[in-house]
């Protein structure tokens, strides 16, 4: 190989650092989920954008080059087999796969109901668990060295009022992904998970009528002076990338936070 050539190749590399990878996004026809297959896309890689609604799913996928949609139930452990079954006849394998799927509501604990709690639990633990176990058993199956990302949250490491339920569904999260970089690195599989801020997508500012009327102040005001602003999509979505591919190599087991500094304060 030339000194020209090798150049090239690692341009190459370093523009499209996903090229010939397969990528899997749980939550994709929406706000970061759907920001993480746009990313992925355009750094190479062939994303097959899944969701429950499969109807947002193929709208969301017609706007990804490249990109497939199916629908996955993540509550569902036959739903979720058949998602990487079908996306490992289709490419041969799957070397990315992002567990984003998840849903946010409000509710003190005392006034929460046990079908309130136990629906959180299902879509944003349970489907987390079952992504990365049939993630990791279809990378094994093509003994692919694959990149499996969790999506947390800042809510994961300390009390916040009015989502116990999903701040403890996130908590779990990121112990679940712990022990699974363990169990899985001597496969090669890396498992890492992203905490995101308060982010600027309709789970979050859905919800903000609520906030404000429960704890009497302007969320938007408490966002500015926690974390400097809200989150957007694209800061989650590039944090992604770099955990997708071989310049985050040696990362596994990790909890990285994107939260402008709010959990790195007191006050």
């Amino acid at each position: 190989m030339t000194d020209k050539t090798s150049t090239h190749n690692a341009a190459a590399a370093a523009s499209d650092p996903l090229a010939g990878k397969i990528a899997v996004i749980t939550g994709a026809a929406h706000g970061i989920g759907y920001q993480i297959a746009r990313t992925y896309a355009a750094h190479g890689a062939t994303v097959v954008v899944s969701d429950v609604d499969v109807q947002a799913a193929e709208a969301a996928a017609d706007t990804v080059p490249g990109a497939t949609a199916l629908r996955c139930d993540v509550r569902d452990q036959n739903s979720v087999a058949e998602l990487f079954e079908r996306a490992t006849n289709d490419y041969g394998k799957v070397d990315i796969a992002v567990a984003n799927a998840g849903i946010a509501t409000v509710s003190p604990l005392l006034e929460m109901s046990l079908d309130t709690w136990r629906n959180m639990m299902s879509i944003n633990l349970d489907g987390v668990f079952l992504t990365v176990q049939h993630a990791a058993r279809a990378m094994i199956a093509t003994q692919t060295a694959g990149s499996i990302i969790t999506m947390a949250s800042v809510t994961a490491l300390a009390g916040v009022p009015l989502v116990g339920h999903y701040a403890a569904a996130k908590a779990a999260v990121v112990s679940l992904t712990k022990t699974a970089a363990l169990e899985l690195r001597p496969t090669g599989i890396r498992v890492n998970a992203i905490l995101p801020g308060f982010a600027e997508t309709q789970l979050v500012t859905g919800n903000r009528g609520q906030y404000e009327a429960a704890l009497g102040v302007d969320f938007d005001d408490l966002i500015r002076q926690g974390q400097g602003g809200y989150v957007t999509v694209e800061d989650v979505a590039g944090l992604a990338l770099f955990l997708a591919n071989n310049r985050s190599g040696f990362c596994t087991g990790g909890a990285f936070v994107v939260d402008g500094g709010l959990t790195a304060s007191l006050i």
